[in-house]
């Protein structure tokens, strides 16, 4: 995508007013599908006044249309002539007298890689009743290369709100004016000359103007050709039928004349191409002590267990650090009080469990009773590393929140349900002083095994339902910190969903391994540009946001219709994220610098947040303790967030070492926040209970979204247009799927066949 951002002034006089409507600072957005030639365009905070009026005006925004229109064979777009510093002066006449004069200065890429304008606009327009729509037809823009000159007339027709159509025209010139290159002579990469007379096609165009958020809008698409009387020819690689094989790029010519030559690491006529095996090349292209993997279209160096990389693709062996931890040889506190955590080489890092202050090799309880977290009709037991809480005579309930009449909750806090928290559980006893073999948290409502230590017993975890506890000397689990049990296996029939260029894609997962060859798409979205996905395991629906509509929207994983939960309201919805305990739906808007809630239908819609955001992007939630994350595409100073669902403690989590931060993911299981930065180029993540941040991988190329399952984290990239596996443990790249339809991948996530139960594991980091 091309993006273009800035700012609309102006006095603007509607029909016979006498005063006119003033523009001030107005937020004009505008982006390209550069592949197809199509734009849109967005004018913020028009009036209503004004709004229907500016319909016809479809190239107030639409000169990207032309700076970055599909260049048909010996022609070339605004950009490809004059870059983008330029400035534009257009004069629009109507037959009635009116005339409106539009002027355009353009300053360039800035560091977010977005076109840069500034617009004025001064005169007067014919009226247009509200209500009223207006169709364009299809027209041709002559360009003339001096300073660039182009003239139209446009046609279009008005239909008022009581279905009367109105034929209209306008004339339309304009003057573009850059400072040319005094060395350029004007000719092409293949030695010719730009042709000094072009003609730009402008179809499928669409204006409206929203009178619920005064916002006009504009879409066409564009090309850039021959001046003839008839549509510019099409080469067969541009329309797609050229039947070049999927592994080749098509080469256009002359009029309908192109060939097919094989990419980089395939070999063929072109029609049809074969893998290269870069691993039985002579000399090796792999050095001394490495392993060659081949791989579709490229090959791939590893280092054997034992090896690091050197250079020219080569080994050294790996002089083996020594894990002060494992071996027990560290100054930390005692284990109940503390963790070690081995850094690489010989260093380690001392951290105080929850419950504890210090610095890791003191670490002292906290007492939480001080804290006032018990409810005001309980009494609060310090223990260690942990707190209890007990109703007082005359009252039941939890001990935190619940008591004998517990007032009713209203509003956005009533979505919320509660949700257990590590150390908060009180055992129960049977009348021989032992542990029960089975237990049941009432806040949680679930239940569980436990052994004679009072360990619970790995996989006897349910929810609303009594497991069978065949031995009676189980007790259930001590209140502290609770131990890792072993891993629990990984549901089947998992599956990948990553958003491509109109459409859903889906691949199976083996376990937390893709299923490549059984890649389908999952469901068509035309004319939509998908930026996130999320999933909610509980009705097996997706949920997306498409900044074209711009709307949030869903659909059943076995099929069906889909279903709109947001369409009004919306600028660019960003980061989108879904809550299977509260059922609720989360999301950020990037042009209206918002975190946002409502429920799944998307009702009850609430702001929670709106201020201190600058550029807010992905979003993910906690379902185990009710937390949200995000990450701020502020350039002055990115940062990933954190706070309650309820929008209480908000806290910047990570802001140092940042630079564009697009992929979001959390594990409930492990506790990992994980994300994918385009700025460092790297993937990292951050342990939730430890407090402790490490890299995953770096040198990745654009990654966008990610999403986690199992042991590895998968990340769509820009560059590679791909999806990609990393082993999180053993922080590598371990495979990559290339679509046979080769576009920018966009937001990815996890379908599930069942939810994650709420089980805490230790990660290894």
């Amino acid at each position: 995508l091309v993006r273009m951002n800035g700012k609309v002034n102006g006095r603007v006089f509607v029909g016979d007013a006498s005063t006119p409507v003033q523009l001030s600072n107005n937020d004009l957005h505008s982006y390209v599908v550069a592949n197809d030639g199509r734009a849109y365009v967005a004018i913020s905070s028009v009036p209503a006044g004004l709004g229907p009026s500016l319909q016809p005006l479809t190239s107030l925004g639409g000169v990207m249309g032309w700076a970055f229109a599909l260049e048909q064979p010996g022609y070339q777009n605004g950009f490809s002539l004059i870059g983008g510093v330029f400035s534009r002066q257009v004069e629009v006449v109507w037959g009635g007298g009116e005339r409106l004069s539009i002027t355009q200065e353009f300053q360039g890429i800035d560091e977010h890689e977005h076109l840069l304008v500034s617009t004025s606009l001064e005169g007067r327009v014919p009226e247009l009743a509200p209500g009223a729509s207006v169709h364009i037809q299809a027209y041709q823009e002559v360009y003339q290369h001096s300073d660039i000159t182009s003239s139209s007339n446009r046609e279009y027709t008005v239909t008022l709100p009581s279905g009367e159509t109105r034929p209209q025209t306008f004339q339309w010139r304009q003057t573009i004016s850059f400072q040319s290159c005094p060395h350029d002579d004007g000719r092409q990469d293949d030695g010719r000359r730009a042709p000094q007379t072009q003609q730009l096609s402008v179809d499928q165009i669409f204006v409206m103007y929203d009178t619920e958020n005064q916002l006009i809008r504009y879409a066409m698409s564009n090309k850039i050709g021959s001046m003839s009387s008839g549509p510019p020819e099409q080469n067969p690689c541009f329309t797609g039928r050229h039947g070049c094989d999927n592994n080749a790029v098509c080469r256009h010519g002359d009029g309908l004349e192109f060939t097919c030559k094989c990419s980089i690491g395939f070999s063929g006529d072109g029609r049809t191409c074969y893998d290269v095996d870069e691993c039985r090349a002579a000399p090796p292209v792999c050095g001394r002590d490495s392993v060659c993997t081949n791989q579709q279209g490229s090959f791939r160096c590893d280092c054997p267990d034992g090896f690091l990389p050197g250079d020219h693709n080569t080994c050294i062996r790996e002089e083996l650090p020594v894990d002060h931890c494992q071996a027990g040889r560290h100054d930390c506190d005692v284990m109940e009080r503390a963790t070690c955590h081995f850094t690489g080489g010989s260093a380690y890092l001392c951290s105080c469990l929850p419950g504890y202050l210090g610095d890791g090799r003191v670490c002292e309880d906290v007492d939480e009773c001080q804290q006032g977290r018990c409810h005001a009709d309980a009494v609060c037991f310090n223990t260690q590393g942990s707190y209890i809480c007990q109703c007082r005579p005359g009252f039941q309930g939890d001990g935190f929140s619940h008591s004998v009449k517990a007032p009713p909750s209203e509003g956005l806090l009533s979505f919320f349900r509660p949700r257990p928290a590590v150390g908060q559980y009180v055992p129960q006893c049977d009348e021989g002083g032992a542990y029960r073999p089975t237990q049941c948290h009432p806040t949680a409502a679930q239940c569980w095994c436990v052994d004679p230590r009072g360990q619970e017993v790995p996989g006897t975890r349910t929810a609303d339902t009594h497991p069978l506890c065949i031995d009676q000397a189980i007790a259930p689990p001590t209140a502290g910190p609770v131990p890792r049990p072993d891993v629990i296996p990984v549901a089947p029939g998992a599956r990948l969903l990553f958003a491509q260029s109109g459409k859903m894609e889906q691949i199976p997962l083996d376990g937390d391994a893709m299923r490549k060859e059984l890649t389908s798409t999952l469901l068509h979205i035309p004319d939509r540009v998908v930026i996130s996905v999320a999933f909610d395991c509980v009705d097996q629906m997706v949920y997306w946001s498409d900044i074209t509509g711009p709307a949030i929207s869903k659909a059943s994983l076995s099929g069906g219709d889909i279903i709109p939960v947001i369409t009004t309201g919306l600028e660019s919805p960003e980061g989108v994220a879904v809550d299977h305990v509260s059922r609720l739906l989360f999301w950020t808007d990037s042009m209206r610098d918002t975190v946002e809630v409502s429920q799944l239908d998307g009702s009850q819609r609430h702001v929670l947040f709106d201020t201190d955001l600058v550029n807010p992007r992905p979003i993910v939630v906690d379902p185990t303790y009710g937390r949200l994350y995000w990450a701020d595409w502020n350039r002055d100073g990115p940062k990933i967030e954190t706070a309650n669902m309820d929008g209480s403690e908000r806290t910047v989590l990570v802001k140092d070492d940042l630079g564009l931060p697009n992929g979001l993911t959390f594990d409930p299981e492990t506790q990992l926040l994980c994300w994918a930065d385009a700025g460092t180029r790297k993937v990292e993540c951050w342990d939730a209970g430890r407090r402790v941040r490490r890299q995953v991988v770096s040198g990745v190329q654009y990654p966008f979204g990610l999403a986690s399952y199992g042991g590895n984290l998968f990340y769509t990239d820009w560059r590679r247009e791909a999806v990609v596996t990393v082993d999180r443990s053993a922080e590598r790249e371990t495979d990559e799927f290339l679509p046979q339809k080769r576009s920018q991948p966009y937001g990815i996530t996890v379908a599930t066949t069942q939810c994650h139960e709420g089980t805490l594991t230790t990660p290894d980091l």
